[in-house]
């Protein structure tokens, strides 16, 4: 962390008072992201059965937001915190690294975390690690990573560096696999910023929309795994949806479903989250894909209510798109797509500190939604 973050208490103190009053403070993306009423450009439209505690659907190359319900309403965000973790981590390891899986790694697994099926004494590549992470919403994959990394508290306290960085201040994260722990919290707009960032990433791409893979077993077995995205794969009553890039997708018995994806039609990019519907696991599925109807047919012609915020240090209208890198039938084309800062750094500079300061002020003072005990833990 550079000098220009570590200012004093009294400093962060000092600028909380010039922050505007409570009535007026400003709201990071808008005003309107905050307002617990749907907000939208255009009347056109829009999907008419939404129950969904807080939803949002947004441009992925302009960043506009153009539709929006509770966005920053804070909720447990299940396993698509993984997006965030894979930000974070997706490229401290070269993919053709190995390692050998020891029981230390697969100790504080919560009991009824969602599995890929590691062993210990069993070597994996980072490659297949990862898969485990993207495609079967595997905690033990997330928590060998994790400690490859050097441990569960360190790369949770390297995902909070990145929420900041990437200004997701409505996120608190307790542990790295998403699971129902006390205080973890995020919301719509912030799980929308993770997916924005992570498609800028060819491996996160790849990843996010890879529907199935070999996974080994022990023993020089192998077995097939498949995405549990069913937008993605098509499967439990739903039909794949076109142009669909991924991206991650959660559900625990106290967060239900929640569910952030991305689509390209006819050249444009569209993100979507959905947190918490009311009604049956696929309704998170089949509101996503409504939103995203909408978006395509009627979101060109729809005024932002809001924008997504780039992150800290990143200039604005410079991000490529999604779908750029991607060759005929999905693969990975040659090139590098540049990133932000690395985990847990902020860029230099008083302006931008302040800015950042002022909105975690800001943050801090938002009353938090409560969590209640854990649950089980089922994508």
């Amino acid at each position: 962390m550079c000098d220009s973050a570590r200012l004093s208490r009294r400093t962060l103190l000092a600028l909380a008072v010039a922050a505007p009053a409570s009535g007026t403070r400003p709201v990071l993306g808008g005003d309107r992201l905050a307002r617990d009423t749907v907000q939208v450009g255009s009347t056109t439209g829009l999907p008419r059965r939404l129950t969904a505690r807080s939803w949002l659907v947004a441009d992925h190359d302009t960043g506009h937001v153009l539709a929006a319900y509770r966005a920053h309403l804070r909720l447990p965000p299940a396993s698509t915190l993984k997006m965030l973790f894979a930000d974070t981590l997706l490229d401290r390891f070269p993919r053709d690294g190995r390692h050998t899986v020891t029981a230390a790694d697969l100790a504080g697994i919560p009991a009824g975390s969602s599995l890929v099926g590691i062993r210990a004494g069993t070597t994996y590549t980072v490659d297949q690690l990862w898969q485990g992470v993207f495609l079967r919403s595997g905690n033990d994959a997330v928590h060998v990573l994790a400690h490859m990394n050097g441990g569960v508290a360190r790369t949770v306290a390297e995902m909070r560096a990145k929420a900041r960085e990437l200004r997701a201040l409505d996120t608190h994260v307790v542990s790295p696999d998403g699971f129902d722990h006390p205080g973890q919290v995020s919301s719509a707009y912030d799980l929308t910023l993770f997916a924005r960032h992570g498609l800028r990433d060819p491996g996160f791409r790849s990843y996010c929309r890879t529907r199935t893979a070999d996974f080994p077993a022990g023993g020089g077995e192998r077995f097939q795994i498949q995405n549990t995205d069913r937008l993605l794969s098509g499967t439990w009553g739903l039909r794949a949806y076109p142009g669909l890039i991924g991206v991650k997708n959660g559900y625990t018995s106290h967060a239900g479903n929640t569910f952030t994806g991305a689509a390209t039609r006819a050249g444009r990019t569209l993100l979507v989250t959905v947190m918490h519907p009311a009604d049956s696991a696929n309704a998170v599925y089949e509101q996503a894909a409504a939103l995203l109807d909408w978006g395509f047919s009627h979101g060109a012609a729809a005024r932002p209510v809001g924008t997504l915020v780039e992150p800290v240090g990143e200039g604005r209208g410079t991000a490529p798109s999604p779908t750029s890198g991607f060759g005929a039938g999905g693969t990975v084309a040659g090139g590098t797509v540049a990133r932000g800062p690395s985990a847990g750094r902020l860029v230099e500079g008083a302006g931008t500190a302040v800015a950042l300061l002022a909105g975690g002020a800001w943050a801090l003072r938002r009353r938090r939604t409560p969590v209640r005990a854990r649950g089980r833990h089922r994508e």
